[in-house]
């Protein structure tokens, strides 16, 4: 078989590590970049490859084998839509759209259509993610009951120096980066049904909030309690934790997440287990079986790559769906509702309306 041409349009930060893995890939080439910013052209020479100014450039004069849209958000539905209509398989960067509406309206788009849509949750194909999921669903933990999560960590004064749009509302850690974590405690806990939250802006005095503490009640009767912030002296991040992407430095004794249940508790990313052998062994005053469950480390972008080419080569379904974007991006935009009204959000609605 032929290589898989893939090409990006979007020459940012994201979508240059898309470009770097699909020209180290063993299943794909990078064939053209789209991009219509002066910069893109030193891009596109550097990586040896035709740039296009624009989404129908592309598709009139070099059609590929799939498309990855690393474009802004306020571009991702039209862009998506695009790639749909000329039946080119799509990797659409998370978020799905800058809104729920419009992303009910891509996600029905893509369900009318026969072209496949991957929505880019990146740690969806984490090795990490994939051997905790297996833990929990082989029961080792009993019945789910809680889960204590959090991404604490400190954005430098020049990010936002940078961006005058990061202290405005819709700039701050709930939209830029709990939709990640949202996409990580669905797939480890199950469907979240209702958020709380209090969000402060205490300690920066921007517009936008720099901390929130957030409430979630899953499905199946788990409770979760996660801390946000972008203005804390701290490792507790997926980033700080999993040692997948080198750009941060990483701390192997942090974790990011605790999942505990009737019959023991995992701690993740280490992958620490707690649990009791018996029933009858459950209590408080006796020792725990402890152990460190083994798994690998990879590159969930270059894994994420992999997967695409297979779901373009009908091999697979998308991992990760247009449906499980839209929910996504509603239970973020629930918590910024609870943080907004300090009421309780219910979703269950929203999840039954997602499926």
């Amino acid at each position: 078989m032929n290589s898989t041409r893939i090409a990006v349009a979007g020459a940012g930060y994201i979508g240059r590590a898309h470009m770097a893995v699909a020209q180290r890939s063993a299943t794909c080439t990078l064939s053209a970049i789209v991009d219509p910013s002066p910069a893109a052209a030193a891009i596109a020479a550097e990586a040896g490859v035709p740039l296009y100014r624009t989404l129908d450039e592309l598709l009139e004069r070099d059609r590929p084998d799939g498309v990855i849209l690393a474009t802004p958000n306020q571009l991702h539905v039209e862009h998506a839509s695009r790639c749909l209509a000329a039946q080119v398989p799509t990797l659409l960067e998370k978020p799905i759209a800058p809104s729920v509406e419009e992303a009910e309206a891509l996600a029905a788009e893509a369900d009318a259509s026969s072209v496949p849509l991957l929505i880019g949750h990146h740690r969806a194909h984490s090795p990490i993610m994939a051997r905790a999921r297996q833990l929990i669903g082989e029961g080792r933990l009993g019945q789910l009951v809680a889960v204590m999560g959090s991404a604490v960590f400190f954005k430098p004064d020049e990010y936002f120096a940078d961006a005058e749009w990061r202290r405005q509302p819709g700039g701050g850690p709930i939209l830029l980066n709990m939709i990640h974590e949202v996409h990580n405690l669905r797939m480890l806990c199950g469907d979240i049904v209702a958020v709380q939250a209090f969000s402060s802006h205490a300690t920066r005095g921007f517009p936008v909030e720099d901390s929130v503490a957030i409430n979630l009640r899953f499905a199946n009767g788990a409770l979760g309690s996660f801390m946000l912030s972008d203005t804390a002296a701290s490792a507790r991040s997926w980033e700080q934790t999993s040692q997948e992407n080198k750009v941060y430095p990483s701390y192997a004794d942090e974790d990011c997440y605790v999942i505990a249940g009737t019959f023991g508790s995992l701690s993740v990313p280490t992958m620490r287990l707690k649990t009791y052998g018996k029933a009858e062994d459950r209590s408080w005053w006796k020792p725990f079986d402890v152990s460190v469950a083994e798994m690998t480390r990879d590159d969930p972008l270059k894994l994420q790559l992999e997967h695409f080419v297979r779901v373009i080569h009908r091999e697979e379904p998308p991992l990760v769906s247009a449906h499980d974007g839209l929910q996504n991006l509603r239970i973020t935009e629930a918590i910024v509702e609870a943080a907004r009204t300090g009421s309780v959000v219910e979703t269950v609605s929203m999840a039954a309306a997602a499926h």
